[in-house]
């Protein structure tokens, strides 16, 4: 997984006063978990923007005062009016420390059920896995690409050996639903020899553990 790198300087004062004075000169007050004790520190706001504003996922190298601490973004505030940054929370982890995060999933190919009229719906835009974070990805790919009407795609689908997926079993990523403009029997008419029992589904363990 991609890390940035957050300048910031580890700061004394952490009462109302000195947090104000330090968001009206354009920082956010931030503090460290994880290590011995809590590091309350600052850093300018655009340096977070790489960080907040994006689709994308990664981890966070903070560099405070000349030291280095590898964490994971664990909790943001933002003004309910201006959605200005007010406060974050970061979670320092070691690098044999298995950390959790949501990973983004990214599909792949185009699903036969699509080419039919069908249409492709994602119940699952981001998937809560956990391990080291140099094993874990960017984001999850999963190909649709066997998808018919019908069809859903389970998270069993894209399991790894680099992560666990915290997810059940059963929890759908996304599935095939029919439309208005759905050519009739299309699918059917591939697959006339093989039962629908085993068509309905994709993720063969999930298949066979859903009820």
């Amino acid at each position: 997984m991609k890390s940035i790198t957050i300048n910031g300087s580890k700061r004394e004062s952490v009462g109302k006063k000195a947090t104000k004075a330090l968001r009206n000169a354009g920082e956010v007050p931030c503090v460290l978990y994880g290590g011995d004790q809590p590091v309350h520190f600052s850093a300018p706001t655009i340096a977070f923007n790489s960080l907040v504003y994006t689709p994308d996922v990664h981890t966070v190298v903070l560099e405070l005062d000349g030291q280095k601490h590898n964490a994971v973004l664990q909790d943001i505030q933002f003004h309910p009016v201006t959605d200005e940054i007010l406060h974050m929370d970061f979670y320092e982890f070691g690098d044999d420390q298995e950390i959790t995060m949501e990973i983004p999933v990214h599909s792949e190919g185009v699903a036969k059920g699509v080419k039919n009229g069908g249409v492709l719906r994602f119940n699952l835009r981001r998937m809560r896995v956990r391990g080291l974070a140099k094993n874990l990805p960017d984001y999850i790919v999963a190909d649709v690409t066997p998808l018919k009407i019908g069809n859903k795609l389970y998270v069993t689908a894209v399991t790894s050996d680099d992560y666990t997926i915290m997810h059940p079993d059963n929890t759908v990523i996304c599935q095939v639903r029919t439309s208005r403009n759905v050519v009739a029997g299309a699918d059917e008419d591939e697959d006339e020899d093989v039962p629908s029992t085993e068509t309905d589904k994709v993720g063969a363990a999930a298949a066979s553990n859903d009820g």
